[in-house]
């Protein structure tokens, strides 16, 4: 393929589609006919030998084919903006970029609410797109430029990957007030005789507890798994089943008088949460001011908490 008779504009077109899912709100979103779309839509299928977006009852779906392209397209893209746009010109209030943050929905429970509120108020037109990746995926998506930031815990990468402490938390055990075998804080006889539900990306769970636990022979009987944190409160509060959940997210649900919390049986549970970015970032004003944005959200959560 003779890549001087490739149009990039294609490449941003692809992008909207993706995004939007429609060939009106695409033209929309990038400020185009929606005739143009559709014949560049018809330009990529034969670029690429593959439908890419198909019409279904709910609107547009990609192929597979889609799917594989889409970061690809994304990080191109985004490297094309970087070349072009003056890194030293970066002005908040008229700033009109695309942020990528990983973190999980427990730390868009407690972060999001201030940091939204911040972007709004000195940056109406940056947006930000937030993900939930593995541990494993987030070292990668940092390193491949899908992300410009994580915020995670214990997160090990090559040296290229930097790290800023946010604030320190630990882990507390979640019951329903009432259950049957567990009044406040939770033995280890007890931890490992109940029912109890887990997080399926949660890299503390594993950390600290299952290993430990594994270490010593033992192994918690897991009945439910879920893939994020913000089902477990309501699940713990109706049935018997215990939960393992950082306390500083904990702690708000406990407000619920039908939620309980314990010390662990399990020792060494403190961690802490991090900011971590691609050093290829380090010096670049937008990142720099969207990592001052997270550490002012992160702020109010920098003081210790009773009982730590």
């Amino acid at each position: 393929m003779n890549l001087r008779q490739i149009d990039l504009n294609l490449l941003v077109i692809f992008d909207a589609l993706m995004r939007e899912k429609s060939v009106t709100r695409a033209a929309l979103h990038i400020g185009v006919t929606q005739p143009a779309v559709s014949n560049a839509l018809n330009r990529l299928r034969h670029l690429f030998k593959d439908e890419l977006l198909v019409r279904t009852p709910t609107g547009m779906e990609p192929t597979q084919r889609a799917e594989e392209l889409g970061p690809a397209v994304d990080q191109i893209l985004r490297a094309i903006n970087g070349l072009v746009d003056n890194p030293h010109a970066f002005d908040p209030p008229t700033a009109d970029l695309t942020f990528h943050i990983r973190l999980s929905d427990v730390l868009a429970f407690l972060l999001l609410p201030r940091l939204a509120h911040d972007i709004a108020a000195e940056a109406p037109a940056v947006h930000v797109e937030t993900v939930h990746l593995s541990p494993h995926r987030t070292i990668e998506a940092l390193e491949s430029g899908a992300i410009d930031l994580a915020i995670s815990t214990g997160l090990h990468g090559s040296s290229a990957v930097r790290e800023q402490r946010l604030f320190d938390d630990r882990l507390i055990c979640l019951s329903r007030t009432g259950h049957p075998r567990i009044s406040a804080d939770i033995d280890l006889e007890c931890f490992l005789a109940v029912q109890h539900i887990r997080v399926a990306q949660s890299p503390v769970d594993d950390r600290f507890v299952d290993n430990w636990l594994t270490t010593h022979g033992h192994r918690r009987q897991i009945s439910l798994t879920v893939p994020h944190w913000l089902s477990v409160p309501h699940v713990v509060r109706e049935t018997d089943l215990i939960a393992v959940m950082p306390h500083r997210a904990a702690e708000r649900f406990a407000q619920d008088p039908g939620i309980q919390l314990g010390e662990l049986p399990v020792p060494d549970c403190a961690f802490t949460w991090s900011l971590y970015w691609h050093k290829r970032h380090q010096s670049n004003p937008a990142q720099h001011w969207l990592r001052d944005r997270v550490a002012n959200a992160a702020a109010p959560f920098a003081k210790d908490f009773a009982g730590k």
